[in-house]
């Protein structure tokens, strides 16, 4: 680029540092749904886009006094440096919210502790991955990990999914023929539960065949796993951890359960890995907050936290539900699944159309979503949107929805127009 002095001189007007950057720095890229957050979190716009869980149902008045005591008792340990792995009376809480999933044989010392899920990503990602390797990932991709993933130069290579979740058939091809192009395929990412953005999870029947196919071609699995107790029935899957525990590194997070602020999740790996997490955390961040930590520990400690989490299961399903319902009375010629969980609806429109061209029409209709090309890195996901309806109550939901069928009615009378056979009359 600096060969050319037009763009030379454009770059370092704009930014002296230019040419100093490493390579890496050129495949950051900017995360639409970030983007979206100034415009989104206007009162006046119905944000469909993020999802944030809601917090108003938390007990923070009681909270409050329990972190007042913990901080006259212990503030001198919450304000101090820790343990890079973390904290160890942290490491045995999450034991028993594993156990939920069916992952019984972990051990305090068997988990490290992250600064959310995307350190989490972060560090499996540098210590597994050089430039040029390759990532099999579900198509569509949560954005956060493409973010994570460019950052390192890996190739991101999707593999086929349906409403059952990953296709193991469609896995064991996309191993082969990464092998025949001799590439190094390091992991297997995946969010087997109520998937992010695409809502769907991998079938009990799909689950143990997928770990098969890892195994039989020497492919760690990475299985992040925010949303798994967010079940609207109550129900929880069996982990892919609690099928093996040589071959998968488990992710999980407080961020969608009880605190995205706090910035503390999870991570449970087999121990040559596990030692090199630790030493990269410590490598990246000499430890994880040990007041995020222990506020967390507080909360788990005084609270009923099965209790907290079965109230929003019922909230979230009252809030898809109306999400579903106002779909198919606003838009009824889209097409989506209904997710078992979590916080979202990948919603496909109307062919010709193109969400993230659609996008500002959206905002000045005061309703806001996330574009389907956010969640690939080649372009695709145009004729899809993420629809979030974990934060909005049910009225501003359908009040949400409407507004986006007005958008989206008016781009296809615009389409229609233009169509060759516009003129002709339809049968």
């Amino acid at each position: 680029m600096a060969d050319d002095p037009n763009i030379a001189s454009k770059v370092i007007k704009n930014d002296p540092w230019y040419s100093s950057y490493a390579t890496r720095a050129e495949q950051m890229r900017a995360s639409e749904i970030r983007a979206l957050f100034a415009v989104a979190n206007r009162p006046e716009v119905v944000s469909l886009a993020g999802g944030m869980p809601y917090l108003g149902r938390m007990p923070f008045d009681k909270l409050a006094d329990q972190l007042g005591d913990m901080l006259r008792s212990k503030g001198q340990v919450a304000w101090q440096y820790g343990s890079a792995q973390g904290d160890p009376h942290l490491r045995e809480d999450v034991l028993p919210i594993m156990e939920l999933e069916g992952i019984k044989d972990v051990q305090p010392d068997d988990v490290v502790i992250v600064n959310g899920s995307q350190s989490g990503l972060d560090l499996i990602t540098r210590i597994m991955c050089d430039p040029g390797d390759v990532v099999l990932a579900e198509a569509p991709n949560y954005v956060g990990a493409l973010g994570v993933f460019q950052s390192f130069q890996v190739d991101v290579v999707n593999v086929a999914m349906d409403g059952d979740g990953l296709i193991p058939e469609a896995l064991e091809e996309t191993i082969l023929e990464q092998r025949r192009q001799g590439k190094a395929v390091k992991f297997l990412y995946t969010v087997p539960n109520f998937h992010n953005p695409a809502g769907a999870t991998m079938s009990v029947e799909r689950r143990p065949r997928v770990i098969e196919i890892a195994r039989k071609y020497h492919v760690l699995i990475v299985e992040d796993n925010p949303y798994g107790l967010l079940a609207f029935n109550g129900q929880t899957y069996p982990a892919l951890r609690s099928y093996d525990s040589e071959g998968i590194v488990y992710l999980s997070s407080f961020s969608k359960i009880i605190a995205p602020g706090m910035r503390v999740a999870w991570m449970v790996a087999p121990p040559g890995i596990r030692q090199k997490l630790v030493l990269a955390n410590e490598s990246a961040i000499l430890c994880p907050s040990n007041m995020s930590q222990m506020t967390i520990t507080t909360y788990l400690d005084n609270f009923d936290w099965k209790s907290q989490i079965n109230d929003y299961r019922g909230m979230y399903k009252e809030r898809c539900d109306a999400m579903d319902e106002a779909l198919k009375e606003y838009l009824p010629y889209c097409s989506w699944l209904k997710p078992k969980g979590g916080f979202y609806i990948w919603l496909k429109i109307p062919q010709g159309l193109n969400a993230k061209d659609m996008l500002p029409r959206a905002i000045t209709a005061k309703v806001a979503y996330v574009s389907g090309t956010a969640f690939y890195d080649n372009g695709e996901g145009a004729d899809h949107m993420r629809l979030s309806f974990c934060y909005p109550t049910p009225d501003r939901i359908r009040e949400g929805i409407r507004r986006l069928s007005t958008v989206i009615e008016n781009e296809l009378a615009t389409v229609r127009l233009f169509e060759p056979d516009s003129g002709k009359e339809r049968g």
